[in-house]
């Protein structure tokens, strides 16, 4: 039995050798991937530009203005001068956001009242307007309470020197500077090797059928279960290695620290590379092209990585959503990942979605198997 399945894994590794194309996908793709995610992904919003309307022209507002500039959130790309160039710019989408300050802003702040800062945002982008927004309440209310700090050491030092004041010091624990790349680069990993694996198991299959040599296998001695492993396993040894392969790019370039233990991380890819390997042996047992194996593998891998929370948080889904994300194995995997690498835990926090994924690595294989015998037969 072990001499068949020997035969067959040497097979499978001579056809890689012999096709170029194939082994170019397996090691360029996922570091060009790996570089393009961990610099273009993020959630900062950074130089957006702004149009910026000032009424006042007062020592106050441009102060104020220059917060927003000095902060390299903002960049004013436009001044003015009057309301009908707000619609004009914000319509063309060249300028998401508008900053309007009316006449007596200086004159309220120093009575002590309430001076108003009037906001245009586009709400195209959800979510860059939000972030936006959330920068713009930060600088305003920062701006807020050191005038007003400044006033009172002003007019009443001694009972300035006498006001409590509240502090918020921040400390960030497992990404102290709120690196994106740092949530982003273990997740490309986990996504990476579901796109691979799933996609090589479901051609490789395929194409066995495709061409007509399944047959002339299946007329040998070797068994269902022998084939499948055989077919199997050197996909699992090539998962494995772009898992280092893109975790070393991932640690080394970008400088994403690895706190956990490695066996912990080997234990759990080990479970989602037999999940996803389950998938594609199932894709391949239902479909009879490559192409039809190619659209399969998409219509699986697209909703599993949008239901993993690589990009998207699933507490902020609709509640149907998050029940079908328990069967993504995906989900727990970016856990795993986020947790060796970043917060350095073992298996007494990850065991429960280490046990998740080897319900749903048993349960995937078993309709797997069942599903290539009968398509065999």
């Amino acid at each position: 039995m072990l001499g068949r399945i020997w035969r067959i894994i040497v097979k499978e590794f001579i056809q890689l050798r012999r096709d170029r194309y194939a082994r170019f996908q397996l090691i360029f793709p996922p570091i060009i991937q790996m570089l393009v995610f961990g610099y273009a992904a993020t959630f900062e919003v950074n130089r957006v530009p702004i149009a910026v309307l000032d009424l006042d022209h007062s020592q106050e507002s441009r102060a104020l203005l220059a917060r927003f500039t000095f902060t390299g959130r903002f960049n004013v790309a436009d001044i003015m001068r009057d309301d009908r160039d707000i619609p004009r710019l914000i319509g063309r989408s060249d300028i998401p956001m508008a900053l309007k300050i009316e006449p007596g802003f200086a004159e309220l702040l120093r009575k002590g009242q309430t001076a108003h800062l009037q906001v245009i945002v586009d709400g195209t982008d959800s979510n860059t307007a939000l972030i936006a927004v959330g920068y713009v309440n930060q600088i305003a209310t920062t701006f807020a309470q050191d005038y007003a700090r400044d006033r009172l050491d002003r007019l009443m030092p001694a009972t300035a020197a006498m006001v409590p004041r509240v502090t918020l010091e921040q400390r960030p624990w497992y990404n102290p500077d709120l690196n994106s790349q740092w949530f982003f680069v273990p997740g490309v990993i986990g996504s990476i090797t579901m796109i691979l694996v799933v996609v090589l198991t479901a051609f490789a299959i395929v194409r066995e059928r495709e061409i007509g040599t399944l047959e002339q296998i299946m007329v040998t001695p070797i068994r269902p279960v022998e084939l499948m492993l055989g077919k199997t396993v050197p996909f699992f040894l090539v998962g494995l290695g772009d898992v280092i392969l893109v975790a070393g790019v991932g640690a080394f370039w970008f400088s994403v620290p690895f706190r956990g233990n490695p066996l912990v991380l080997l234990l759990g890819t080990v479970l989602f590379l037999l999940s996803t390997l389950s998938v594609g042996l199932l894709i391949s047992t239902l479909c009879s092209t490559q192409q039809q194996a190619f659209a399969s593998a998409f219509f699986f891998l697209n909703p599993a990585f949008t239901l993993s929370g690589f990009n998207f948080p699933i507490t902020s889904m609709p509640r149907a959503m998050r029940l079908i994300t328990y069967l993504n194995p995906l989900r727990y995997y970016l856990i795993i990942l986020r947790g060796t690498f970043l917060k350095g835990v073992g298996l007494g926090v990850l065991w429960p979605h280490m046990a998740a994924l080897a319900v749903l690595a048993f349960a995937l294989l078993t309709m797997g198997v069942l599903r290539f015998r009968k398509s065999l037969d």
